[in-house]
């Protein structure tokens, strides 16, 4: 097997400049004639990378009118108008301010109703596979090891589906929901979803993500760490802060 690639930067700030140009580079390389079909995580983790690509629509004209992306994950259930919907940051933070098509950009439904979860599901991965796989998939890192909603104990062939959101995942989101609750569930790509992108960069920043780096670069491949699976793919790019690379070389 392939040692990870893991590249460390001083900061969050440096990191996420590298990433954002090294998406563009390889989706520059490969061109589809309908456009990079992206997949997209949210969070906190990727805000520097989006700041990026917006600064570089509305200052140099990067057109990403054509790009097609399909996002990670979303509380369910929950109204998709919510304030703390993924689908609002993601219109706020990236696909209104970067010029993006959001007839183009699919997110799972928080509002789906319950008997038709397993089909929206199903639809969300056809979806996927009609636009011809993803080109390059953006994850952050839950301190569990969590990417997406894939909780421990995932299966690593899993697909898009319905999750039970570990309580460690529904703490850290409680101050942004307060005075609200935190929804229980979640609709995630699947492991097996993430894995059949042709590339993928995972970001961890801060020491609280160090212990999750260490497993999942260093342990043993198991559903106790879902992103130690990314150790079986042979593109992944791990980009680290030095605060979370304090048991790594790199």
């Amino acid at each position: 097997m392939t040692p990870p690639s893991v590249r460390v930067f001083e900061d969050s700030a440096e990191a996420s400049h590298w990433v954002a140009a090294s998406v563009l580079e390889w989706i520059d390389s490969k061109p589809r004639p309908g456009g990079p079909v992206l997949g997209l995580a949210t969070g906190s983790t990727p805000l520097g990378v989006y700041r990026e690509w917006c600064r570089l629509h509305q200052q140099q004209g990067r057109d990403w009118s054509r790009a097609r992306c399909f996002n990670l994950d979303e509380y369910w259930p929950l109204d998709p108008g919510h304030r703390k919907s993924f689908r609002t940051f993601m219109r706020e933070q990236l696909f209104a301010p970067a010029g993006f098509d959001l007839a183009r950009c699919a997110i799972p439904s928080g509002g789906v109703a319950t008997e038709s979860v397993d089909r929206h599901c199903a639809e969300y991965e056809d979806a996927i596979q009609a636009a011809g796989g993803l080109d390059a998939q953006l994850l952050g890192l839950g301190p569990n090891g969590h990417i997406g909603f894939n909780e421990p104990g995932s299966d690593p062939a899993s697909r898009t589906r319905k999750v039970a959101l570990a309580a460690a995942t529904r703490e850290r989101a409680a101050e942004a929901f307060a005075p609200e609750q935190v929804p229980l569930q979640g609709l995630t790509m699947g492991i097996g979803t993430i894995l059949s992108a042709r590339r993928i960069w995972i970001l961890a920043f801060g020491a609280e993500k160090a212990a999750a780096v260490d497993t999942a670069l260093r342990g043993p491949i198991e559903a106790e760490c879902p992103a130690s699976f990314l150790r079986t793919h042979s593109q992944v790019e791990w980009v680290l802060d030095r605060a979370a690379a304090t048991t790594v070389r790199g």
